[in-house]
């Protein structure tokens, strides 16, 4: 006897982490190529960690990716890349479904859709590493989060200018990033980011291209904190930014960042962070979320800032 096992679409995946007694539990982890994930054993049972990847270390032109994240009450959740989320150069090619002799045609953008709900008193820690754009590259990225009252997230969203190494500033096509947070049905947050080379006359201003735009910064970051779970973060931040003096200076810093609260909502905030460096960007969030590392363990805080 033959049994149907309906076939999963290229791309897709999902995960469902629920809570038994202390223990974090994957009912669900399933993914379909190009992309992968991998949940290696945590040291504290009680926090569930994966990685999400894709083969050939990248996302290639075309690409499309939707992962859907279950988190339920009670059951904490970190989400990790192994590196950069490199997006490679947009290039010609066909459909799988197109017939012989059709014309190249350029692929649609790389596109990423990543949907999470997080139930009451549960946890997501969304910690990958920074987006990086090739040269010519196109990449969307669609985030939702739907979470309750008593649930908990900090999500992190951050691009970095491209290879420098190779003399990449800016260089990629277009980036589009879109987050939106829903707390109990209503959106708190809306929060959208273009980047794109395109000149705007806006005369009698010369014309800059992306790269002038965005200087002398090579590291842009944003991350939102909400919920029991980030308190103290929260806490941590403010009173840091309270500290903080506005001087006139000849040169920028080498790194800037903001603490605002997010309308309507008195226990969370978006931060918003500006680096010349990725690793000085990097470092600055580690610490910031320090006092996170008694919510998650030092195995898996570890993981997310090695």
């Amino acid at each position: 006897m033959s049994i149907d096992i309906p076939k999963l679409r290229g791309g897709t995946g999902r995960i469902v982490v629920s809570s038994h007694g202390s223990r974090a539990t994957f009912s669900e982890l399933s993914s379909t190529y190009p992309l992968k994930l991998l949940s290696p054993r945590a040291f504290d049972d009680a926090v569930a960690l994966v990685y999400l990847l894709t083969y050939g270390g990248g996302l290639v032109s075309g690409d499309q990716v939707n992962l859907v994240v279950q988190v339920a009450s009670s059951a904490k959740l970190v989400l990790l890349s192994q590196g950069s989320t490199k997006v490679f150069k947009t290039r010609l090619g066909r459909r799988l479904a197109t017939v012989e002799g059709d014309q190249l045609s350029i692929l649609p953008p790389t596109t990423q859709s990543l949907t999470f709900t997080v139930s009451a008193t549960g946890g997501l820690f969304l910690l990958p590493d920074p987006v990086t754009c090739f040269r010519a590259a196109a990449y969307n990225q669609i985030q939702t989060f739907h979470l309750v009252g008593t649930s908990s997230a900090a999500i992190l969203d951050w691009i970095t200018s491209g290879r420098r190494s190779l003399g990449e500033e800016w260089a990629f096509s277009r980036y589009y990033s879109v987050n939106e947070i829903f707390l109990d049905g209503k959106r708190i947050v809306r929060d959208v980011m273009l980047l794109e080379d395109n000149e705007i006359d806006v005369h009698p201003l010369p014309s800059r291209c992306l790269a002038e735009k965005l200087a002398p910064y090579s590291c842009y970051a944003m991350l939102f904190l909400l919920g029991p779970m980030l308190q103290s973060t929260i806490q941590h931040l403010a009173a840091q930014y309270e500290r903080i003096s506005v001087m006139k200076s000849r040169r920028p810093d080498d790194l800037i960042w903001s603490l605002s609260p997010i309308a309507g909502q008195g226990c969370s905030v978006v931060v918003r962070i500006a680096g010349k460096e990725t690793e000085s960007v990097k470092r600055w969030i580690r610490e910031a979320l320090s006092p996170a590392e008694d919510v998650l363990g030092a195995d898996a805080f570890k993981q997310a800032f090695h």
